[in-house]
């Protein structure tokens, strides 16, 4: 509990034990005035204050001037114990709402506590601890075990395991040896690592997802904008209204009693105090988003939260996003060698390419080069390469290579990549190199269906045949391939005007050739782990683990989180409205009006909080 939360308690209790003294000790009138009157500034006087500044603001219409007028109109009508009541239950109220925010807030800090304080720079053979900000690019650094890294860099010497639960929601660690990079924001467990740093301190990974954090809450949902303006709308209809009951039906209706219809009115500001819906549902969605964070998806404000909720077709890119966006040998097809031999012959021919075909190559292989028996490389451009490989002429290259060579290739060879091999000029076989499916994109599009999603679609760039088949493995209702960047945006234009009316369309990529169509789509969301910087600037949802199937986690508590937004609008309007209709009528006293107004306040209150656990734990 903080400070300011201790000493509103503190007055709580004092102006409690003198209120409750003044009503029990046998003692005169006028002390017990003084009682009553010093118990009510105590617990009231900042309410007083806040309402008599906001008046010179011109902001006139709050709950505070609520409370200010009615137990103060209470003082004017001699009801003095009813006036410290309000004001005593209204603090408990406010202690109670002021609590559960505080604990919110905790609970997103705890999730966002990943600000490095310091790094350990190497200069001149000497370790200084310096602040992060003051380390440069191409630096080194050494991070301890059980330190927190100080920005994104590259692992030089060392291996170790590294908590990225904070960033990615993982709760496995994950390992790091020499050539790996690291993030800023995770914790080092146990070995020592030297790494050169890769980027400023305001550029790395834990300032974006701050910052990201941070400017959140600024962007408002739908539901919030509508709590601000019913609220502002709201508070001068019933204080006219409350005028109306004080001062009309005594000159209406010379038999009734000026002090009742008083009482009334009184009773009527105090049960229409809207803290319930101002406090509640962005409390909702300070939890939803907090929720998101514990499961690694960043959500930059609950206007996309509450978006997301309404989704109804989702556009998926490929490469980095539903397929791992790295190379390997999946099938060996030999026609005159074993499998071993034909993959012995592509590295050798391969050895000295960096290209990524001739490494998946190699580390299929995953055996070491005898260059020595490798003579005459030769590359042909945009075909392949020849080479002789212990006196033996070998090509290895692109079907125009074969058909050059004046070779017929079978027709039934599957999509993907193909390097096929020649020994002598004769056809020894093809190898199929091609994008891996990530295992989580092959559960995603079952679990997204599951959550509503009418359609799923996938826009690339890749071949018609290998899209094709990577879209029928995954389920994919329709794909569009061979695209440009600008043939996709052009496609998103054509797919938002066939949406149906209240739905959204979200599209999903990681490259900077994705960041147009990310801000075109009504949800861009990247995948954060791969992804490029651009691609995540211009998304509005950032996937941390660059796991397709949390997409479907964050519709899920988009859905729960304006569930209980509304459920609190709901409960608090409703309950409200019968309150007032009572009070208006003269059925209900200021005792249960307060009653009525704090504990709306407080269930509604708890009910927000639950948005916080909608992250499903793992299994």
């Amino acid at each position: 509990m903080n400070k300011s939360l201790k000493r509103l308690l503190r007055r709580i209790i004092a102006a409690a034990i003198i209120y409750i003294l003044a009503l029990l000790l046998p003692i005169s009138f006028s002390l017990q005035l003084s009682l009553f009157i010093t118990s009510y500034l105590i617990v009231g006087y900042s309410i007083l204050l806040k309402a008599y500044r906001n008046i010179l603001r011109g902001q006139v219409f709050d709950e505070n001037f609520l409370m200010a007028l009615a137990t103060l109109g209470a003082f004017a009508i001699s009801e003095y114990s009813e006036a410290i009541a309000v004001m005593l239950f209204y603090q408990v109220g406010e202690f109670f709402q002021s609590y559960a925010v505080n604990k919110s807030r905790k609970s997103i800090a705890a999730l966002m506590d990943i600000r490095p304080d310091y790094a350990n720079v190497i200069r001149n053979s000497e370790t200084l601890t310096v602040s992060p900000g003051e380390v440069a690019v191409g630096e080194t650094i050494l991070i301890k075990p059980g330190e927190r890294i100080p920005l994104d860099a590259t692992v030089l010497s060392g291996f170790s395991s590294i908590d990225t639960s904070a960033l990615t929601g993982e709760s496995l660690p994950r390992d790091v040896a020499p050539g790996d990079a690291v993030i800023s924001g995770c914790i080092n467990l146990n070995g020592v690592l030297t790494a050169k740093v890769n980027s400023l301190m305001a550029d790395s990974t834990v300032s974006k997802i701050l910052e990201l954090v941070e400017n959140a809450s600024s962007k408002k949902a739908e539901v919030e904008n509508f709590i601000t303006k019913f609220a502002r709308y709201y508070t001068p209809v019933v204080v006219i209204i409350a005028a109306f009951l004080a001062f009309v039906p005594p000159l209406l209706f010379s038999d009734t009693s000026f002090s009742d219809w008083v009482y009334r009115a009184i009773t009527f500001l105090v049960i229409s105090c809207p803290c319930a819906l101002v406090i509640s549902i962005p409390l909702s969605f300070f939890g939803g988003l907090g929720a998101a964070s514990k499961c690694g998806i960043l959500i930059k404000g609950s206007c996309y939260l509450e978006a997301l909720a309404q989704t109804g077709i989702i556009v998926f890119d490929k490469t980095g996003t539903l397929t791992k966006g790295n190379f390997k040998v999946t099938e060996l097809k030999p026609h005159s060698l074993s499998p071993q031999r034909l993959l012995e012959l592509a590295a050798y021919a391969e050895a000295y390419s960096h290209h990524p075909i001739a490494q998946s190559i190699q580390k299929a292989y995953g055996q070491p080069l005898q260059l020595e028996k490798i003579e005459n490389i030769k590359e042909i451009q945009g075909k392949g390469i020849k080479a002789q490989i212990e006196g033996q002429t070998i090509y290895a290259g692109n079907q125009k290579l074969m058909q050059e060579l004046g070779l017929n290739i079978d027709k039934g060879i599957p999509a993907g990549t193909i390097v096929h091999i020649t020994v002598a000029k004769e056809y020894a076989g093809y190898i199929l190199i091609a994008d891996e499916i990530k295992e989580d994109a092959i559960n995603a599009i079952p679990l997204l269906k599951s959550h509503g999603i009418s359609q799923t679609i996938m826009l690339t760039g890749d071949h018609r045949s290998i899209a094709e088949e990577t879209a029928q493995k995954l389920g994919l209702d329709q794909v569009y391939s061979e695209l440009l960047p600008a043939d996709k945006v052009e496609k998103i234009e054509q797919l938002l005007t066939s949406l149906e009316y209240g739905k959204k369309l979200a599209f999903v990529g990681d490259g900077i050739n994705d960041a147009p169509v990310l801000a075109r789509a009504d949800i861009g969301i990247a995948m954060g782990g791969i992804g490029s910087d651009a691609a995540i600037e211009a998304a509005d949802i950032v996937i941390m683990t660059d796991e397709p199937s949390k997409i479907a986690t964050a519709i899920r508590i988009a859905k729960g989180t304006l569930k209980i937004a509304r459920q609190n609008i709901i409960f608090a309007i409703g309950v409200k409205l019968l309150v007032l209709g009572l009070g208006a009528l003269g059925e209900v006293s200021i005792w249960a009006a307060v009653f009525a107004d704090v504990g709306v306040s407080v269930i509604a209150i708890l009910n927000a909080i639950r948005a916080l656990y909608l992250c499903p734990a793992r299994h």
